[in-house]
């Protein structure tokens, strides 16, 4: 039987399809394998892991604080004036007994000159007494010994000599040593006197001084409150209007006060370790508390607590923040889980991959906790790996690919955010992708 030429195309085109047809099975089973290949890969999520150890562990507390100026004063006037000159300003350095202004205080000089006139006085009045005891004892001399012949010569030769006249020189002789009392205590007197009138003129000598306002320490003017001619009351007046001169604080060594919270009290000891971080320079200050006031603030319920910080270059500020971290307790055999490991509650607990790679849900209880870790105190083992992280992703019994991170307590924030995110290998377009 002869078969025609048309016949023959078209069983050559029937074949080509039926190629055709099988090809593109071929193919689309292979995708479809290939698409459910990834897909039960996808089923096995990686998990980042961190792998339980016995660290050395600290709990401590953070606490802000603010700078202040170790001594803060206003410098007043110990005398009521006008201001003659100012010295300096906001921002000068001043030393221990500089003199900042000086004041006018003309009815304090003029109390300064009459005190001078008076013990000038006083001293002429002294010399004066003492030239009449000196002449005073001169003529009881003569006197005396006067009245000491007529007596000898009396007794040896009696009725030569008239008892009248006799008596008489005793009563001048007795008189005149009773002038030298008299002098002896006029002069005694005047010296009195003197120095009564010295004193007062070392007193208003004192208050004119006082007209020199001087620094009190070394530190820096952080106020000027009076201008040339400005009345300044006396800081002793009991005026509630009397005016400071300036400002001084004492900014080379600075105090850092913070309030501790009632449940930290108990910790704190004064030469206890303390590490200040300053928000502001980013410098960090190994130090040691100095002070506290062993005593809460009934409202807040904090005991003041500070540490001393020196400042030669007056480089921090009085004003400035900065957070103080208190050690607490210590364990230096401790196992330790990142924090991020730790789901939080009323019942803390972690997912632990076990050998099978499989999750596995484990209560916890935490003793210290670290600025990144915890201490588990119980509920794992060294060695159990635990998931850090996006814990809500997995199920308990689910198979997972574990991928350790870094136990390195200063990154392994930043390593374990790095895995916790894989990102999925890329594989081609299906409708089964993306499904788990």
């Amino acid at each position: 039987m002869k078969i025609s030429k048309r016949t023959v195309i078209a069983v050559v085109v029937v074949l080509i399809v039926i190629c055709a047809v099988w090809a593109i099975h071929v193919r689309g089973g292979s995708e479809r394998q290939a698409a459910k290949s990834s897909s039960q890969n996808q089923m096995f999520e990686a998990a980042a892991v961190a792998v339980v150890q016995r660290m050395p562990a600290e709990d401590s507390v953070t606490i802000p604080g603010v700078f202040q100026a170790y001594q803060d004063v206003l410098v007043h006037a110990e005398v009521t004036g006008y201001v003659k000159n100012i010295f300096v300003d906001i921002g000068d350095r001043v030393h221990t007994g500089e003199v900042l202004a000086i004041l006018d205080v003309p009815d304090l000089n003029a109390e300064v000159n009459a005190a001078q006139a008076a013990v000038s006085r006083d001293k002429s009045e002294i010399q004066r007494t003492r030239n009449d005891v000196a002449r005073a004892v001169a003529i009881h001399a003569a006197l005396h010994s006067e009245y000491a012949r007529l007596k000898t010569a009396a007794a040896t030769l009696p009725g030569l000599i008239a008892q009248q006249d006799l008596d008489d020189k005793q009563a001048a002789d007795l008189s005149s040593e009773a002038q030298i009392d008299a002098a002896k205590s006029a002069y005694a007197a005047a010296q009195e006197k003197t120095s009564e009138d010295e004193a007062t003129l070392e007193r208003y000598k004192a208050m004119q001084a006082y007209s020199y306002v001087r620094s009190p320490f070394n530190g820096v003017v952080t106020f000027r409150f009076a201008d040339t001619g400005a009345l300044i009351a006396a800081g002793t007046s009991e005026s509630k209007e009397a005016m400071p001169v300036v400002r001084v604080a004492q900014s080379d060594l600075l105090r850092l006060r913070m309030p501790v919270p009632e449940s930290d009290v108990d910790y704190m000891h004064v030469g206890d370790p303390a590490v200040v971080q300053v928000q502001a320079t980013g410098e960090k200050i190994n130090t040691r508390i100095v002070r506290f006031t062993r005593s809460l603030d009934t409202d807040t319920r904090t005991m003041l607590t500070e540490v001393d910080i020196p400042n030669k270059d007056l480089h921090l500020a009085p004003g400035m923040f900065a957070n103080t971290t208190f050690p607490l307790t210590q364990d230096r055999n401790a196992m330790i889980v990142p924090i991020d490991g730790i789901v939080e509650g009323d019942q803390p607990y972690v997912l632990v991959v076990n050998q099978q790679n499989r999750v596995v849900k484990h209560p916890v209880v935490l003793g210290i906790q670290g600025p990144n870790f915890y201490q588990v105190v119980s509920g794992v083992h060294i060695g159990d790996r635990v998931i850090v992280g996006n814990q809500a992703n997995y199920q308990t019994g689910q198979k997972v690919t574990p991928s350790p991170v870094d136990m390195s307590l200063a990154t392994f924030k930043q390593t374990s955010s790095h895995l916790q995110s894989p990102q999925p290998t890329q594989q081609p377009s299906s409708p089964e992708k993306g499904q788990k």
